[in-house]
């Protein structure tokens, strides 16, 4: 371990020199497992609207991308809105968010 750092081990170097990423960066790594899909989720995602704010009354799978990375940042609501946006967020960011288009009709 490094002098003056007693009982700390030293931060993690990636391969271009950089520092690794924290915890706070990966916290949404595994949303997945916490709340798992399924097809009732989905549909709640058409039919469920924003309670509050500026998107206000606008369904969970019709907010817009950069309005779901600000909430991850800031933290989801907690309960069942916190868990919707969370799903939506995790499908808006890997590209799947096409996939509620089916059940929309």
């Amino acid at each position: 371990m490094p002098p003056g750092r007693p009982g700390r081990p030293p931060p993690r170097q990636n391969a271009v020199g950089g520092f690794a990423p924290q915890e706070s960066h990966t916290k949404w790594a595994n949303v997945g497992a916490q709340y798992p899909m399924d097809s009732e989720q989905l549909q709640r995602l058409l039919t469920v609207q924003m309670p509050y704010g500026k998107y206000q009354g606008r369904c969970i799978a019709d907010l817009p991308g950069h309005y779901l990375m600000w909430m991850a940042r800031e933290g989801f609501p907690r309960g069942d809105l916190g868990r919707l946006l969370a799903l939506m967020y995790e499908l808006d960011h890997n590209g799947l968010a096409h996939l509620l288009e089916p059940l929309r009709r």
